[in-house]
C-alpha cells in the first residue's frame, strides 16, 4: 500500500512533465523554442514537437499574410493641396530569427508600430513628389507600387516582407474643402476661357477662308459667264451675219418683225408716225418690197 501511494504522485510528475515537453505547431504559424531567451530551433512543420519541460518555452508566430491598416495622416503633394491619406499594407513574417532579434518580446505589436512609420514615411515622401492629380487619377496604381518597393527595402532589417500597399482613401481636409473647390474652379474657369478664345480664333480663320474661297469662285464663275455669253453673243452675231448675206430681203423682212413685237407690245409709249412710213411696210402689203 506504501509503494503504490508512492508510485502514483511519481507518474503524475512523468506525465506532466511529458506533457509539458509536447506542443502542437499550427500548419498557419511558425514556432520558435527558446532557451532562456536565445533560439534554440525553428518550427516550421505542423505536427507535435518537443521542447525541455521548465528550461525551454516556445512562441509563435503567425506564418499567414497579415494585414496592418494605417492611421490617416495629411501629406503635401507638389501642388501645396493637402490631402489625408488612408492606407493600409499586407505583410508576412519571412524570417523568424531576424523578426525575434528585431522586435524582441514585443512580438508583432511592435513590429507593426515600426512598419507604420515606415509606411507614413514612404508615403509622405512618394506622394509629396508628385501633384495631387496625379494621386488622384489612375496614376496612383504606380504610386502604390513605388510605397510598397520603398517599404520593402526599410522593412527587409524587421525579417517581414511588404506583399502590398493600398490607398483606399484620398481626400481634403475639411478645412481646405471650400477654398481648394473654389481655386479648381477657377482653374477650370480658366481653361474654359482659353478654350472658347481659342475656337473664336479658330472660327474666324475658318470663317475668312470660306469667304475668301466663296469670292474666289463667285468672281471665277463670273469670268466664266462672261466669256461663255462674249463667245455665245459673237456666235449669234456670226448667225446673224450670215442669215443677212444668204437672203437680205429674209433678214430684214425678220428685223421688222422683231421692232413689230417691241413696239406694239402692251403698255409702250404712244407712237405717232405717219401711215406711210417704211416702218410699216410689212404691215401694208404681202408682197414683198423692191
Amino acid at each position: 500500500m506504501g509503494k503504490a501511494a508512492l508510485t502514483l504522485p511519481v507518474i503524475a510528475v512523468a506525465l506532466i512533465g511529458i506533457l509539458s515537453s509536447v506542443f502542437i505547431v499550427d500548419e498557419r504559424e511558425t514556432a520558435l523554442v527558446l532557451q532562456f531567451g536565445r533560439i534554440v530551433s525553428v518550427k516550421t512543420e505542423p505536427g507535435l514537437a518537443f521542447k525541455i519541460p521548465l528550461i525551454q518555452e516556445v512562441v509563435r508566430y503567425d506564418s499567414r499574410i497579415l494585414s496592418r491598416d494605417i492611421d490617416p495622416l495629411e501629406v503635401t503633394p507638389l501642388d501645396d493641396r493637402r490631402l489625408m491619406v488612408d492606407a493600409f499594407a499586407r505583410y508576412r513574417i519571412i524570417d523568424v530569427n531576424q523578426f525575434r532579434q528585431a522586435v524582441g518580446v514585443g512580438g508583432i505589436p511592435v513590429a507593426e508600430n515600426r512598419l507604420d512609420s515606415i509606411l507614413k514615411a514612404q508615403i509622405r515622401q512618394i506622394l509629396g513628389s508628385v501633384s495631387s492629380n496625379d494621386i488622384l487619377s489612375e496614376d496612383r496604381a504606380a504610386l502604390m507600387l513605388r510605397i510598397r518597393n520603398g517599404a520593402i527595402e526599410d522593412s527587409a532589417a524587421l525579417g517581414v516582407e511588404i506583399i502590398d500597399v493600398r490607398l483606399k482613401r484620398t481626400d481634403l481636409p475639411d478645412n481646405n474643402l471650400a477654398a481648394t473647390f473654389a481655386r479648381m474652379r477657377a482653374e477650370r474657369e480658366r481653361e474654359a476661357a482659353d478654350e472658347i478664345a481659342r475656337g473664336n480664333e479658330a472660327a474666324q480663320e475658318v470663317r475668312a477662308s470660306a469667304d475668301r474661297t466663296q469670292l474666289e469662285i463667285v468672281s471665277d464663275a463670273k469670268r466664266q459667264s462672261e466669256i461663255i455669253r462674249g463667245e455665245a453673243d459673237a456666235k449669234r452675231n456670226a448667225i446673224f451675219a450670215e442669215a443677212f448675206g444668204a437672203d437680205p430681203e429674209f433678214f430684214e423682212f425678220y428685223r421688222s418683225l422683231a421692232a413689230y413685237r417691241v413696239s406694239l407690245k402692251s403698255g409702250n409709249s404712244t407712237m405717232v408716225m405717219s401711215p406711210n412710213s417704211e416702218f410699216f411696210d410689212y404691215l401694208k402689203s404681202d408682197q414683198p418690197r423692191k
